[in-house]
This record gives C-alpha cells, structure tokens and sequence, in this order.
C-alpha cells in the first residue's frame, strides 16, 4: 500500500493534447515525515503514522511532543495511519514521488458541513405541489408506521455534511515535485485548505484513457514561433517540434533575405529602364517587367543597328 497526507488547495481545469478541458482537483503535497512504523510483531499490525504540516511549539502539549522529539521532527497539525504501507523508517521523509502520473488512486477528506438541513436537501426526497392550496410544499411527509418511536435507519431532517467521505479511482494526471501539488481528475470531499489522505486504489483498476496533458510552455515557444514564421513566409504548423519549427524558419529566412536582396537589384535596373510604379510591384511582376523591358531596349538596339 502508498500513501501520503497532502491539503486540497481548490479546483482548476487542464487540456490534453487533443484539446479537451479536464475538471482537476489540486493538492498540495509537502514531504510528510514518518512519526513511527508499526510491525505486526510489536503492535499487531502494519501501518506508518505520518505527520503532515508544521506546526508551532508552544501550541502543542508535552504529552504529543514525545512522538515528535523521538525522531527529530517538529510538531505536526495532521497525524494519520497508512495501514499496510512500510519500507520506510522512522524520521525519513515521504514525496508524492511514491505515486506514478496515469494510476488511480483513492482520496479520503472530511465533506463540507452544511449545518441542520431538511429531508428535501438531505435525503434527496420529493417536494409537494406547488400549487398555494397544497399546504404541503419541503415536509418530511409521512412517517408511516413508527409505533412510538422512530428507527435509527428512519431518513428525517438532521445535520449535514462534516462526514469522513473516501472518493476511489481518481486518475493522477500530473506530479510537480518542485512545486509540491498533485493534480488528480475529478473533485474530492472537503473544503479548500481541508487535509486529506491520497492512497493507492483498493480496485487496482487499469487507466483506460490516456491523459497526456498539454506542456504549456512548450506550446507559448511555439506560438511564438510561429509569429517569428510569419514574417519570413515559413510554412509551420502546431504538430511540428521545435526543432523542426526553427529549422524551417532558419530555411525561410535564407529565401526571404535572398527575395529582399534580388527585389532591390530589380527596383535598381526598373528605375534605369524607366519602369513606372516599380515599388508596387511583386516580385514576380517585377522580374517580368524588368525582363520585359530589356528585350524592349535590345530589341530597340539591333534595329538600331541594322540601321
């Protein structure tokens, strides 16, 4: 078993290669120490506590600073158990690196409260007519056959939400260990800035889709590119590499500087041959024009000539 403790942070969107936006959920994943390891032979049962998030001195008791000064470490707001997880020691550090990017993982948090609620918010139940003369709109409605008291599997208003709530199979689309967060696909229990636990998939179940995400950065480079391309003509399109964008930009910048070059030995020649409006001509205008207008003056000559 994997696992780590990290802190919802919110909710964004991502796009993979093939342009889809994907809802994802981002956590914060500072490295999580190991406050104690447990065996099978000295406690029953295998299992890691982690500590998740520093926390101040003097804001905690001395009984609760023994755990933290046996393995060197500083007092932690968020203390869970892994069961089953080992192969680390005492006072060693955990990344989110332990997890792979395109795995499912399951992700347990403690749902937003929503204070007393009805049976219509909370259980989902039918409303009355709407009509003014129902008298009857958001009740309970019947409660059948109670016989002086009401059974504990009975759905009545109560309180809402602050419940422990595990969300199984979310996909793990992206690990940025420099940055410390996770994106996971999908939405998790609990509000932003709320602890939660990331651990391997129970199900195990295989990851059908390919979620290759776009690399932002790669693709500013190549719009850039692509502007810079504009300016010399350069035939480039978003499938190609950068390599090959530059190569192909490096190439049409060797034309288009040969272009600038021949179209001023031709605006040279046309203003010597007396050609009108030369500047608004194309290139290939121009060298038909001037090509044109040397057959004229030779033509010209050798009557001339033979005069």
């Amino acid at each position: 078993m994997k696992g780590i403790l990290g802190r919802k942070a919110g909710m964004t969107h991502v796009f993979s290669a093939d342009g889809k936006a994907i809802p994802v959920t981002v956590i914060e994943v500072k490295p999580n120490v190991v406050l104690q390891a447990k065996t099978q032979e000295s406690d029953g049962y295998v299992a890691l506590k982690l500590g998740y998030e520093d926390k101040k001195i003097s804001r905690t008791n001395k009984p609760d600073q023994g755990q933290f000064k046996k393995v060197n470490a500083t007092p932690k707001y968020f203390i869970k158990e892994i069961r089953n997880m080992e192969g680390f020691e005492p006072g060693s550090t955990i990344q989110a690196s332990i997890f792979e990017e395109n795995t499912y993982v399951d992700v347990t948090g403690i749902s937003k409260g929503k204070g007393f609620q009805g049976s219509i918010k909370r259980h989902n139940y039918s409303i009355g007519p709407k009509a003014h003369g129902s008298k009857y709109h958001r009740g309970s409605g019947s409660l059948g056959d109670i016989r002086g008291t009401v059974k504990k599997t009975k759905k009545l208003p109560g309180h809402m939400g602050s419940e422990q709530k595990t969300i199984q199979n979310l996909p793990i689309l992206k690990i940025d260990l420099e940055n410390n967060y996770v994106l996971i696909k999908g939405s998790i229990p609990g509000p932003n800035k709320s602890y939660v636990i990331i651990k391997e998939s129970i199900k195990k179940s295989t990851l059908l889709t390919d979620y290759s995400l776009v690399n932002l950065q790669q693709e500013k480079i190549k719009n850039e590119l692509i502007e810079e391309g504009k300016k010399y003509s350069a035939s480039l399109n978003s499938k190609m590499s950068i390599e090959e964008m530059k190569e192909a930009i490096v190439a049409a910048k060797e034309i288009h500087d040969k272009e600038l070059q021949e179209q001023k030995e031709l605006l040279t020649q046309a203003q010597e041959l007396g050609i009108s409006n030369s500047n608004k001509l194309s290139l290939d205008e121009l060298r038909k024009s001037v090509t044109k207008a040397k057959e004229t003056v030779k033509a010209k000559e050798e009557k001339e000539g033979e005069n």
